[in-house]
């Protein structure tokens, strides 16, 4: 290895300790990046969402710890955790107050969209993951702007896993906080891998196998592992659950293509006692029997989410 090539090195980890400290600019920015994504979740703006993200600092401890552990630094390692978890309660507690003063406005898409997280979104992190490794030890790509993409999918769940919970929405704040955790540990395991197979497991110790690898993110691929079926499990249940509404809309369709300038408004669903309720709203100038009415239900009752 060139001198060159261990001084860039150097370089690269010195910057990645000093982005994993607990800083006041670094609690400042967590605290301005959660309100406007708040604001952004609460007035459903995706645009203000995303924008959110250009202050926020999550992403500098995330890489610490994966330098620490790629690495073998404890001290680099418990230092990065400290100032993850600072981060993480610095967003909660923030989107807690601004959930509360704000917990009679009605619940918008951009936060019930963050309540079923599935396999694709570890898909997505663990891309987001890899690029942000990538951009951190490439001099010529901008670490920033992949840090915002990667920022993005770290403080809204957090936030809207306050804002829930603070309205007593239990169950969808857990599905929030599951989505946030399960894009922290894909970040993590895709920046391990990304900063090992670039050599950074080597630069204070002359540790050159996998199996130290996988040894110090054992806990991490478990979790992963363990993520990977439950996520999956979640995307066969959504995918089982559209498959059975747009069934359920086509069938509601063909009932009334007999019935002239009659349109169908809206179909709802809801579910009670493990039964799935369903509410069509039509639009017409003529008047439905009973017996047509009955003749539908009978046909939705065969079908099964």
């Amino acid at each position: 290895m060139s001198s060159e090539s261990i001084d860039c090195r150097l370089s690269v980890y010195q910057s990645i300790e000093d982005n994993s400290s607990l800083t006041i600019p670094y609690l400042v920015m967590n605290t301005l990046a959660t309100i406007v994504a708040c604001y952004g979740l609460i007035a459903d703006s995706t645009a203000v969402v995303i924008g959110a993200m250009i202050v926020a600092m999550l992403l500098g401890p995330i890489v610490g710890v994966v330098m620490g552990l790629v690495e073998g630094n404890n001290q680099l390692l418990y230092k990065a955790i400290l100032a993850e978890v600072a981060g993480v309660a610095t967003v909660l507690l923030v989107a807690a107050i601004i959930g509360k003063i704000h917990q009679d406005v009605p619940l918008g898409n951009e936060i019930f969209s963050r309540t079923t997280p599935n396999i694709l979104d570890l898909a997505i992190a663990l891309a987001g993951g890899a690029a942000g490794a990538y951009a951190t030890i490439s001099p010529k790509l901008s670490v920033g702007l992949v840090g915002v993409a990667i920022s993005t999918a770290l403080v809204p769940p957090l936030s809207t896993c306050s804002i829930l919970l603070v309205r007593g929405e239990t169950k969808l704040a857990t599905g929030a906080f599951l989505l946030f955790f399960a894009n922290l540990v894909a970040i993590q395991v895709a920046s391990s891998v990304v900063l090992w197979l670039h050599g950074y497991h080597k630069i204070t110790n002359s540790d050159r196998g996998l199996k130290p690898l996988l040894l110090r993110n054992t806990v991490s691929f478990g979790l992963l592992i363990s993520l990977v079926g439950l996520l999956g499990l979640n995307f066969q249940t959504s995918l089982a659950k559209q498959h059975f509404e747009q069934n359920v809309r086509k069938e509601i369709t063909k009932s009334i293509i007999g019935f002239p300038v009659t349109f169908v408004t809206d179909v709802r669903f809801t579910k009670d006692d493990r039964k799935n309720l369903i509410t069509a709203v039509l639009t017409t100038p003529i008047i439905i029997t009973p017996q047509s009415v009955a003749t539908l239900e009978a046909k939705l009752s065969k079908l099964t989410d």
